[in-house]
């Protein structure tokens, strides 16, 4: 695991300036979506990685295909993710959405990405799930949506939350949770893409999960420490657009 870590580490830091550009260019020509309060965000995970060493988890709720995209431009600028390659966040995209063909599968290995076919085997899947918690214990960040998939509510589903998150916390001793919600103004419900031109939302929350129970329980403790974080910065980004509703009528 350790020389197929650092092989696949050294050759997109190398080609880092190439994909990083594209990816931006992609974004901004494909999409032109805004972030509101991107430099705060930013300052926010610069500070989480300046304070401690401790291993760092990144969860977010999940409504688009390219969700872990805009989390990344949330979390940092390029020039300082080239500097910090460690913080650039190591992903757990869909087999069968993002490397189902050999360019695809040369892409996401150059943007640190680990694919994961959801509902493959036991084995695969935990295969997935080690090398997300060895990549935290070397002081690596990592980024794991706790639903599994995009929710077909357009609200975090907490009842269909996987435990995958819970089984890597278990399974790395102190590591922090830095929860993100990302939602979009016109995005009422999940779906491929957000809306061209949209306004993201995002927040970010850091807490660390614990858990005195053994097993599967806390397996499951875990995981629901998380979804319920999400669920609550879910239900703060709703009253909040509500009240600035609110305040627009009265205006």
């Amino acid at each position: 695991m350790a020389s197929r870590h650092r092989t696949q580490r050294w050759i997109g830091w190398l080609l880092a300036p190439f994909w990083f550009s594209f990816t931006s260019l992609y974004l901004r020509i494909r999409f032109g979506c805004s972030i509101d309060g991107i430099d705060a965000s930013r300052a926010f995970y610069r500070a989480i990685r300046s304070e401690s060493k401790a291993p760092l988890l990144v969860c977010a709720n999940h409504l688009t295909l390219v969700d872990s995209f805009f989390i990344a431009q949330a979390l940092s600028s390029n020039w300082r993710f080239f500097l910090d390659f460690d913080s650039v966040p190591w992903n757990t995209p869909e087999e069968v959405n993002f490397a189902n063909t050999a360019r695809n599968r040369a892409l996401v290995y150059l943007a640190k990405c680990v694919p994961i076919r959801r509902g493959g085997r036991r084995e695969d899947i935990k295969g997935v799930l080690d090398r997300i918690g060895y990549l935290l214990k070397r002081g690596e960040v990592a980024i794991l949506f706790p639903e599994g998939g995009r929710s077909r509510t357009g609200r975090i589903d907490a009842e269909g939350t996987g435990w995958g998150v819970g089984r890597v916390l278990a399974s790395v001793e102190g590591c922090r949770v830095l929860c993100v919600y990302l939602r979009g103004q016109a995005q009422e419900t999940w779906g491929d893409f957000p809306a061209r031109g949209d306004r993201l939302g995002v927040s970010l929350s850091l807490i660390e999960p614990k858990s005195a129970a053994r097993g599967v329980r806390r397996t499951r403790d875990l995981s629901m420490q998380v979804i319920g974080q999400l669920a609550e910065m879910e239900s703060e980004y709703f009253a909040a657009r509500a009240q600035a509703g609110r305040v627009g009528e009265a205006s």
